[in-house]
C-alpha cells in the first residue's frame, strides 16, 4: 500500500488574525500541515496573544514554532493566507466597504510580495472571488500561485446536507456548487451522482428536497451568522485542505476561486470552478460538461462578478 506523501518542513503564513485567521492556525497545528507558522495582524497584541496561546498547545500536538509580527515576519513562507478585512460601517454600501478592504489587501499584498515573493497565496476574505483577483493583479505573481477559497465551503455544505438526505458517508457524495461564493452560485446537479450513480436514480429521490437542499447550503453563513456572528471552523479546514493538498502535491479537484479564460465563454474573472491543486498551486482548471441551464446560470454569475471589477480601479 503507498504511504502518504510526507509534508515537507515549510513555513505558513497568517495574515488576520479573526476568527477564520486564528480558526485556520489551530489547524495547521493540529493537523501538523506547517514547522512554523508566522502570524500578522494590524492587532499586534492579538497576533501575539494567539501565538502564544498556539505555542502552549504544541506540547499536545506536533513541533511547530509560532511566532506574531509585521510582515517581516512572513520572511521566506511558502503559502501565505489572506484572512484580513475590515467591517462594515453602519450604513455603509458594499461597494463603499469593497473598496476599503481593497485598500488593506494593497497593503497585504505589498507585505508578502517584499518579504515571500515565491510564496502561494490563499485568499480567504470576502467578497473572496474579487478579493482573489484584486490580489492576483497587485502581487503580480502567476495566477497560478493566487488562489481563493471559492466555493469548497459552498460544495461541502450541499455534500453534507444530500448525504443527510441519502443517508450515506458525505465523502461518497459527488457534486459541486461553482460560480461566485454568494448568492448567484451554481449547484451543478446534472453531474452529482453519490458512488457513480446519479441522483434521478439513487433510492431516496425527490426533486423537490434539492431544490430545499441547495438553498440551504447557499444560505448556511446567513444561519450560522444570525446564531452565533460568525462561521470560521469549516472554512479552516477547507483552507488546511487546500494547503495540504499543495505541500503534499496530491493533484486533488477542489472547487476553488481562480482565474478562468474561456470557461463556458467566461473570461478574466476569478470564480469557483472545480481545480486540480497541487505543489504549484492551481495545476488545470476542470471545465465540467455542464447542462444548458447551468452554463447559463454561470455566465450570469461569472458577470456578476464581473460588473463589480468593472467598478474598481485595479
Amino acid at each position: 500500500m503507498e504511504s502518504e506523501k510526507p509534508v515537507p518542513p515549510v513555513k505558513i503564513g497568517v495574515v488576520g488574525t479573526g476568527h477564520v485567521g486564528a480558526t485556520f492556525a489551530f489547524t495547521l497545528l493540529l493537523r501538523g500541515l506547517a514547522r512554523e507558522l508566522a502570524l500578522v495582524d494590524r492587532r499586534r497584541d492579538k497576533a501575539e496573544g494567539d501565538a502564544m496561546d498556539l505555542n502552549h498547545a504544541v506540547p499536545f500536538a506536533r513541533p511547530v514554532r509560532i511566532v506574531a509580527g509585521g510582515y517581516e515576519t512572513l520572511e521566506d513562507a511558502s503559502i501565505v493566507c489572506i484572512a484580513a478585512g475590515v467591517a462594515q460601517r453602519p450604513g455603509e454600501d458594499r461597494l463603499n466597504l469593497l473598496r476599503r478592504n481593497i485598500a488593506v489587501l494593497r497593503e497585504v499584498v505589498a507585505g508578502i510580495t517584499a518579504h515571500c515573493p515565491e510564496a502561494i497565496i490563499l485568499v480567504a476574505s470576502n467578497p473572496v472571488d474579487i478579493l482573489s483577483y484584486a490580489a492576483w493583479k497587485l502581487s503580480g505573481y502567476p495566477a497560478a500561485r493566487v488562489i481563493g477559497s471559492g466555493t469548497i465551503l459552498d460544495t461541502a455544505r450541499l455534500r453534507y446536507l444530500l448525504s443527510r438526505h441519502y443517508r450515506v458517508d458525505p465523502r461518497s457524495v459527488h457534486a459541486h456548487i461553482i460560480g461566485e461564493h454568494g448568492d448567484s452560485e451554481v449547484p451543478v446537479w446534472s453531474l452529482a451522482n453519490i458512488a457513480g450513480i446519479r441522483l434521478e436514480d439513487f433510492e431516496g429521490y425527490e426533486p423537490e428536497a434539492h431544490r430545499v437542499i441547495f438553498e440551504k447550503a447557499r444560505d448556511a453563513a446567513y444561519e450560522i451568522i444570525r446564531r452565533k456572528g460568525a462561521t470560521y471552523y469549516a472554512i479552516a479546514v477547507g483552507l488546511a485542505r487546500i494547503v495540504e493538498s499543495i505541500l503534499r502535491d496530491e493533484n486533488t479537484v477542489l472547487s476553488v476561486s481562480t482565474l478562468v479564460n474561456g470557461y463556458h465563454g467566461v473570461r478574466d474573472v476569478y470564480v469557483g470552478v472545480p481545480a486540480v491543486v497541487g505543489r504549484n498551486g492551481v495545476e488545470r482548471v476542470i471545465e465540467l460538461p455542464l447542462a444548458r441551464e447551468e452554463v447559463e446560470a454561470f455566465r450570469r454569475s461569472a458577470s456578476i462578478l464581473r460588473g463589480v471589477l468593472d467598478s474598481l480601479d485595479l
